[in-house]
């Protein structure tokens, strides 16, 4: 198998993520961070000739772009789900959006306070805000080992 341009983001995100219990708040904090930042994302920040343009939509290409350009077919799954959960998360009230965005985060730091007891990968490299998503999708759907 040939080396991937995730492989050394992967190792380092792998390092800070080994116990069963940070593994599993993970798995639930991460995609209601998601939906949550996707839901206050969604609301238009204008409108051009009838076309919205929501910041929701710009952050999902950006990601996109990168998880694409990181490996090509769990970058294709990523655009699938993450345009799933936005189309959920966009008929969310703010005050929903913000209640999962929390509750994403609240778990985030018990897995790593309680389980992992090890600061957040994000914390030494901004990029694992970016990586966490992927990582999670991975778990759940294996289609990189």
């Amino acid at each position: 198998m040939r080396a991937s341009r995730l492989d050394p983001l992967w190792a380092d995100y792998e390092a800070h993520h080994r116990t069963a219990g940070n593994k599993w708040c993970h798995a639930a904090g991460i995609p209601l961070i998601l939906a949550g930042l996707l839901g206050l994302l969604s609301a238009p920040v204008l409108t051009v000739e009838g076309v919205r343009v929501e910041a929701a939509l710009l952050l999902i290409a950006v990601m996109a772009g990168l998880y694409l350009w990181l490996d090509a077919r769990l970058g294709a799954a990523m655009l699938a789900a993450t345009l799933l959960l936005y189309l959920g998360a966009r008929l969310l009230d703010w005050r929903a959006a913000l209640g999962l965005l929390l509750a994403g985060w609240i778990l985030q730091f018990i897995g790593h306070g309680l389980y992992e007891k090890r600061s957040p990968a994000f914390f030494h490299n901004l990029t694992h805000l970016l990586v966490g998503p992927l990582w999670v999708l991975n778990h759940a759907l294996r289609l990189r080992r």
